[in-house]
């Protein structure tokens, strides 16, 4: 296939996907450079600064509970004025803070430069901002778009954090930080320029639909949108009035608190399982590749089934892959592990599809900050407890005992939706889904 034919199927893609293309390229940077890096980079912080694991975890606690507070205020901000002013202006900062952070010579530094610039920043443009362009895009391949999204993280992770490995032991962290400051500057900020806000503000509709030759084209996109099943573009004073929204939040809290519990201390943990942490360090790139094979797997998947259903399954897999990480220490226990545990992070953009099912486009980025305020304080506090019940053990099993119920409980919150999203599609397409 020659270059002028790349260009002619480049240029008759629809444009969401290549804005979806922008974002995923933003994210595969920042899941492996801080997303999967954090935990590449935890042994080697806590033992050039002198600190316990509870105090590392803390560092990632603390970002966590600030993404929790200023999620709303994203989330109204990116619905307000676009993706595009957040997206810019946290790719330059989480770069100028990576190379501010290989400075950092004492605990408080690291926390105030890490909580303060790079996570406040991570948060907002990473993490909050690139669904907000997902769910604006599209509508009947939501999923599939979100999916693409959230497995550019993976894909981070597998490339990306590997290399980073690398680059620490050679290197040492500080000198790895500051590269991954520059390749956030480099090749995030372009990126992030390129960004549109929504299908309807350059005259196309949702899922690259073709456009109705009409002299009003506003009121045409709107007919049509609401044609293709978006009708409910609800407010998130009215979502947070609802059931489902409260499910979805307190089954998100649980599953966040198992899944940064996890990935925070996934280098930690294997080493415990009798791994060196370079070879921990490989596993979580494995880790990362398998993961993204679960997001393409998942991602086929979830447009075509009872999406709270399927989040259900991709809840109980992971609880008996953490039970099997205690049962054994053989390596294929280690790698059945690292392959079910992927079904966690994978099912995300499944859970975040469902959310624009329930609660529409317009309102996206508000409702899913709100949801994040509540949610995120899970992800802030288990990795902590995770680290503290070490520190006092030296062992990981409580740790996991409680990963379980969690997921268990996640994946019984979820069930409750079934029904409730199959009426809610039966609505809106005309036919039951299931």
């Amino acid at each position: 296939m020659t270059f002028n034919s790349l260009a002619q199927l480049f240029s008759r893609l629809f444009y969401g996907w290549r804005m979806v293309g922008a974002v995923s390229v933003i994210r595969i940077l920042g899941g492996g450079l801080h997303g999967y890096g954090f935990t590449v980079f935890f042994l080697p912080v806590s033992q050039d600064l002198g600190l316990t694991r509870a105090q590392t975890s803390l560092a990632f606690s603390l970002a966590r509970a600030e993404g929790a507070i200023e999620a709303p205020i994203v989330g109204y901000l990116v619905d307000r004025f676009g993706p595009k002013p957040i997206i810019v202006a946290s790719v330059m900062l989480t770069g100028i803070g990576y190379m501010l952070l290989s400075w950092a010579n004492s605990y408080w530094s690291f926390l105030v430069i890490y909580v303060g610039i790079v996570s406040l920043a991570f948060t907002a443009g990473f993490v909050q901002s690139p669904m907000v362009v997902a769910n604006s895009w599209f509508i009947r391949h939501r999923a599939r778009a979100m999916t693409v999204v959230s497995a550019a993280v993976p894909v981070g992770g597998a490339v990306i954090s590997p290399l980073l490995a690398m680059a620490v032991t050679a290197w040492g962290w500080r000198w790895a930080a500051f590269l991954a400051g520059c390749l956030f500057l480099i090749i995030g900020t372009p990126l992030g320029f390129k960004l549109k806000r929504s299908p309807e503000s350059m005259g196309l509709l949702p899922d690259g639909d073709a456009p109705p030759p009409s002299p009003d084209a506003s009121d045409a996109v709107r007919k049509r949108t609401s044609d293709i099943g978006d009708t409910s573009d609800v407010s998130a004073r009215d979502a947070m009035k609802t059931f489902v929204y409260w499910v979805i939040t307190v089954s998100m809290a649980a599953r966040v608190a198992a899944h940064s519990t996890v990935i925070v201390h996934f280098v930690p943990l294997l080493v415990w399982k009798g791994l060196t942490q370079e070879q921990a360090a490989w596993f979580l790139g494995s880790y990362a590749f398998l993961n993204l094979f679960t997001h393409v797997v998942l991602g086929w998947v979830a447009d075509r089934m009872n999406k709270p259903r399927l989040m259900s399954i991709c809840l109980l897999i992971p609880a008996v892959s953490v039970l099997l990480l205690l049962s054994s220490d053989s390596m294929w226990a280690l790698w059945i592990f690292t392959l079910f545990f992927s079904a966690l992070d994978a099912s995300f953009p499944v859970s975040w599809a469902t959310v624009g099912d329930f609660f529409g486009r317009k309102y996206f980025g508000t409702i899913r900050g709100t949801m994040s305020f509540f949610y995120m304080w899970g992800g802030a506090i288990g990795p902590v407890i995770a680290g503290a019940v070490y520190d006092r053990s030296e062992s990981y099993a409580s740790v996991i005992w409680g990963l379980i119920v969690l997921l268990i409980a996640a994946a019984f919150l979820v069930s409750l939706l079934v029904q409730p999203w199959s009426n809610k599609m039966f609505a809106a397409h005309g036919q039951p889904t299931g």
